[in-house]
């Protein structure tokens, strides 16, 4: 089929809320609508969302995005997905979700991992025998921190029995988001890594393990039969299509997460050639030809949304989330000293904040660890908070420190993903909500001491990843081709004039989490 007048609905499942945009089968954005949801955090370390609010605010988006008309309906011939990763939703035999979903922040589940893990001869809190046995077949283990599936189904299993026994299936949100669209329980080869169950040495034959389903305590039979990424799922359900005035014959498309589809978005295809993404969370990533895992620093090549390919995969907790916790609990808070209604273009102000006050904000230092820390340290005790502050801090001051903050842990975990790849970054294409500020960037390319390219709709990489995806899939664009179809808007190089102080700055930014860890490990552990 010719990809003329052939278009792609696209579902970024973000943790701020859905985004739905339409695109080519070439990968031009053509328009998108973003409905926000909200996530619920509890005082034991969890973290939770409402599925009936995702697909409330799915359909309030999408609905808003094809009652504009910007392509004929008829013209829209698949609907590709990607979403949050690492999270649950315990879903019945007929697709209803059995309470809140689980997702990626919540670390309830530290204590089951613990014991699971344990054993003989430690490396890094693991038994040596299973630390060597996971990694070999997988590539990873469960994360100490308690914030992987494997976790949340554990602790369903023995905190809310009734859920865990009533559970047909644990799915992924993106692969919750599938069930939704076809009515198809399935998960894909990449969307089940963080399970830590399947054998992931052959990337064209991923399975799950039945020795490390029997470690696990959790029944097979709960889990989800695996696809390709880029396997069709199967038809948009009809009553959907019909609401969404849709064709009868749409596909969908498995889909992957963000990380995954993120990887695309950006244009980084090619072999090692990287990315950073500063969303709610961030991530510095690249596609690589093997499989490999750094333990020590929570870096692992994973199978990836490209067929035959391996992802290197990690995480920083907190990135644009300490933007939105500047604005939501320190500077415009709803409560008695409320100034009034915060302002529609802050993260427009913040900018000009920062830009006022000189590189390095006079040696004050944010850690954004807002959240704990999964790479490349992992250590969910680990929190954020101002350094070095006096009585000449301004609030400039804090915006700035902020950006660089987040800009030293990605240089911090820069210095690992160069040591995995056992090659040195030459330029890193930057997108996500923060790639959207040109003084972030700079800040970054300052930080990091390499080139940031900046890529035009940095907002919509997640979505235009599960676009070029689909689009792939279908056979509209050949996997190679997709790098030409994302378009760099800028480039900022380091500024020289710069070097010193951020140099001095980020040793200092180590030194805090060195000497402050075994304080932050006895306030914020469990009693």
């Amino acid at each position: 089929m010719s990809p003329v007048n052939q278009y792609i609905l696209a579902i970024d499942l973000g943790t701020s809320g859905p985004k739905v945009a339409l695109f080519s089968a070439q990968g031009e954005l053509i328009g998108s609508e973003f409905e926000e949801t909200k996530v619920t955090f509890l005082p034991d370390g969890g973290a939770e969302q409402a599925p009936a609010d995702w697909w409330s605010a799915i359909e309030t988006a999408g609905k808003r995005l094809l009652a504009k008309g910007l392509v004929s309906n008829d013209d829209i011939v698949a609907i590709g997905s990607t979403s949050q990763w690492s999270g649950t939703v315990a879903v019945d035999q007929d697709g209803n979700a059995l309470g809140n979903a689980i997702i990626w922040m919540d670390a309830r589940g530290a204590s089951y991992i613990h014991k699971m893990v344990d054993g003989a001869f430690k490396v890094q809190g693991y038994g040596l025998q299973k630390l060597i046995h996971w990694i070999r077949l997988t590539g990873g283990i469960p994360a100490n921190a308690g914030k992987d599936p494997i976790a949340h189904i554990l602790y369903l299993k023995d905190i809310q029995p009734n859920i865990y026994q009533r559970a047909y299936k644990f799915l992924e949100p993106i692969d919750y988001l599938g069930l939704l669209l076809t009515g198809k329980f399935a998960a894909s080869y990449n969307s089940i890594t963080l399970h830590w169950l399947t054998d992931n040495r052959d990337i064209n034959n991923v399975a799950y393990d039945a020795s490390l389903i029997r470690l696990s305590g959790i029944d097979r039979a709960k889990l989800p039969d695996l696809k390709l990424a880029n396997s069709i799922l199967g038809f948009l359900r009809p009553d959907i299509a019909r609401s969404w005035g849709l064709r009868d014959d749409v596909q969908v498309v498995m889909g992957s997460p963000d990380i995954h589809s993120a990887a695309v978005g950006s244009g980084a295809v090619r072999d090692f050639e990287p990315h950073l993404y500063i969303g709610t969370s961030s991530w510095l990533t690249c596609h690589v030809p093997f499989k490999k895992t750094d333990l020590f620093h929570n870096l692992a090549a994973l199978p990836s949304g490209i067929p035959g390919r391996y992802l290197l995969t990690n995480e920083q907790e907190s990135a644009g989330g300490c933007l939105q916790y500047l604005r939501d609990q320190v500077f415009f808070p709803q409560d008695a000293l409320s100034a009034g209604v915060r302002p529609a273009n802050v993260y427009k102000l913040f900018d000009e904040l920062a830009a006022s006050v000189p590189a390095g904000s006079d040696k004050l230092i944010f850690t954004p660890w807002l959240y704990g820390e999964r790479s490349p340290v992992d250590d969910h005790l680990v929190r954020g908070g101002f350094f070095n502050q006096s009585l000449g801090t301004t609030r400039a001051h804090m915006v700035r420190a902020v950006f660089e903050g987040v800009a030293y842990n990605s240089r911090w975990l820069l210095k690992y993903v160069e040591q995995f790849n056992k090659r040195p970054v030459e330029f890193i294409n930057m997108v996500g909500g923060g790639a959207r500020s040109n003084l972030w960037c700079q800040i970054h390319a300052d930080v990091l001491n390499r080139p940031i390219r900046q890529i035009k709709d940095p907002i919509e990489t997640n979505v235009r990843g599960a676009a070029l995806l689909a689009s792939a899939s279908l056979g509209y664009l050949g996997y190679h081709e997709i790098g030409t179809h994302v378009v760099v808007a800028n480039t900022y190089e380091p500024n020289s004039d710069h070097r010193k102080i951020y140099d001095k700055l980020f040793h200092e930014f180590i030194a805090i989490y060195e000497s402050n860890r075994k304080i932050y490990a006895r306030l914020n552990r469990p009693h």
